[in-house]
């Protein structure tokens, strides 16, 4: 079984809509702290890692590869209910090719729904860690806010109602377990891990031994938040040390966040991922335009 575009109709799965937690929330800058710890959370699943390896360029174009990721999830978020659907629509074909045999000799396919639902799980679980570490812990009753919100995006990506758990608790739960029985440390971790420690240079035009101490130094605060971040089991496994001395650090370095970015207001907090769902939009529109000059050129 794979995942297949929700045929609900509109008024059953919404995108977010404006004011709602999810854009409040999902779209706060500190939340892009995280993205590091997001990326490994995903491909440490044994079907995503192994389609990443198989599929992806991320190895040699991770920079491309991290801007087309940011543009699609801030079209589902902020983009509206058409914008959001159509990119749900493109992922799940741009997908749907994505499946072999990993190293282990286990078959997979990106758009399993436990791979696809595990994509979502982080997605939704990271912002709300951000905000516990970098802000104000969100309270129960934001929590299943933010929750049926996500429940619904997982839903315009093409998972079902039964994939989903029900409630926040729920949701923990098998995010837990997922983390203890099913997350490893593959090929893809290992990419990601190397990819943070020696960060490549993300333009041409910037100057070699410029970057070389920036990215050196650039990496090493990612890796280190990435650590700081990351369940204490995963720690372990996949090897990254930590002690109370790096744990004081990261405590410093989330209350110097909190101070900076807690007065900012939400529009302030949430302004990149609004201008890359526009940026996002425009691309769609320009490369729509482009195929019908194509098609009335024929």
């Amino acid at each position: 079984m794979t995942v297949t575009p929700s045929a609900a109709t509109a008024s059953q799965v919404r995108a977010p809509l404006p004011g709602g937690p999810v854009r409040r929330v999902f779209g706060d800058v500190r939340a892009l702290l995280l993205a590091p710890e997001l990326l490994l959370l995903q491909v440490a699943h044994p079907a995503v890692g192994a389609g990443v390896a198989d599929h992806s360029n991320f190895r040699t174009e991770p920079w491309p590869r991290l801007g087309r990721t940011l543009l699609s999830l801030s079209t589902v978020i902020y983009g509206g209910q058409d914008a959001a659907t159509a990119e749900a629509r493109r992922l799940i074909g741009v997908h749907a090719g994505m499946k072999g045999v990993d190293p282990s000799g286990r078959r997979y396919h990106a758009l399993h729904p436990e791979a696809y639902h595990w994509v979502h799980a982080t997605l939704v679980k990271a912002p709300v860690d951000a905000m516990r570490i970098f802000g104000r812990e969100l309270d129960e009753r934001q929590i299943e806010e933010y929750y049926r919100e996500m429940r619904n995006v997982g839903r315009v990506w093409g998972l079902k109602e039964h994939h989903l758990p029900p409630d926040w608790e729920a949701f923990g739960a098998y995010y837990d377990s997922m983390v203890a029985e099913r997350l490893e440390a593959n090929r893809s971790v290992r990419d990601v891990l190397d990819a943070l420690a020696a960060p490549a240079r993300p333009a041409r035009w910037i100057p070699g031994a410029l970057w070389r101490p920036l990215g050196r130094a650039a990496g090493r605060g990612a890796l280190f938040v990435t650590a700081g971040a990351l369940p204490p089991v995963l720690r372990e496994r996949f090897g990254l040390p930590w002690d109370p001395r790096r744990e004081r650090r990261m405590r410093r370095f989330a209350r110097v966040v909190r101070v900076l970015v807690s007065p900012l207001p939400v529009r302030l907090r949430v302004a990149p991922g609004r201008v890359l769902a526009r940026t996002a939009e425009r691309r769609r529109r320009a490369l729509a335009a482009a195929s019908r000059g194509t098609c009335a050129d024929a």
